[in-house]
């Protein structure tokens, strides 16, 4: 610490402004369900522990938009009465490990985890999410798509705790959808998923948002396919995605689940059940 105070090994603050005061003043390893941080630091977790537990973190609020607190489960999110363009949001929260990572996994800890097949970063990708960060110096937001910056890699800075997620008014319109391939249906880590959602008025596609994960080093919109489905009928909506649109904002790679050219293939087939799916 700054004040040569030995530091303690463990700290639950109860309020944000002694978390923040002591995040401030060492490099504290930040708990909040646990799921990621325990398994990543292998036979021993070294250095000081802050643990998130004791502060109101976890409430879903709404009222100009949604707001999702940083340390809250998915399963709460999976269970919350949530509009339909948050349907995608909660197929994810209930594919996320077992049970027991859904009660303890939280959504603010997925996030700055920064993995590429994080299922949780699709769906708020397709509602325009933000994060909310906080530190001694304030507040400030970072739309979520400029937040994570690779594997493993965010934007949070020193002394920062991702405090919420944030999703505008505009973005809770219309119906959304998740699908999600792995080597079984349950307990796998993606080969590649999709989130699509759509507003549909008097038949037609007015609006569409589309991301896939684990084709990328980070979850990415498919812009071309977004404009490709505006102004579509619901009739021809499916057809006008094209292997080409998906395909050209992906860059996977080969790894022990699948080969690059399989998640290409994979992910061009999952978009269109995803808009099929939402559309239905």
């Amino acid at each position: 610490m700054n004040s040569g105070l030995s530091v303690p090994d463990y700290a639950r603050p109860q309020s944000m402004t002694e978390a923040l005061r002591l995040l401030a003043e060492c490099g504290w390893r930040v708990l909040a369900g646990g799921t990621d941080l325990y398994p990543g630091a292998g036979t021993r977790l070294t250095g000081p522990v802050l643990d998130l537990g004791g502060l109101a973190l976890s409430r879903i609020e709404t009222g100009e938009g949604l707001r999702i607190g940083g340390a809250t489960p998915w399963a709460a999110i999976a269970e919350a009465d949530l509009p339909l363009a948050c349907r995608a949001l909660q197929q994810a929260a209930r594919q996320v490990g077992g049970r027991q990572v859904q009660v303890a996994g939280t959504i603010g800890g997925n996030l700055c985890n920064a993995s590429p097949a994080a299922d949780g970063v699709p769906p708020l990708l397709a509602l325009e999410a933000e994060v909310e960060l906080v530190s001694v110096a304030g507040r400030r937001r970072l739309a979520l798509r400029d937040f994570l910056l690779g594997p493993r890699r965010t934007a949070l800075k020193p002394g920062e705790i991702l405090a919420a997620v944030v999703i505008p008014e505009a973005a809770l319109a219309g119906r959304s959808t998740f699908v999600k391939l792995g080597a079984r249906s349950h307990l796998v880590i993606s080969i590649a998923m999709v989130a699509a959602r759509l507003v549909v008025e008097g038949g037609q596609v007015r609006g569409a948002s589309v991301a896939v994960g684990s084709c990328s080093p980070v979850a990415v919109r498919l812009p071309a396919v977004e404009a490709a489905l505006a102004g579509a009928s619901v009739a021809e909506a499916v057809d006008r995605v094209t292997a080409a649109d998906v395909q050209a904002a992906l860059s996977p790679i080969d790894d022990v689940r699948a080969t690059a050219d399989y998640r290409r293939v994979a992910a061009v087939e999952l978009v269109r059940r995803a808009v099929a799916e939402a559309l239905a």
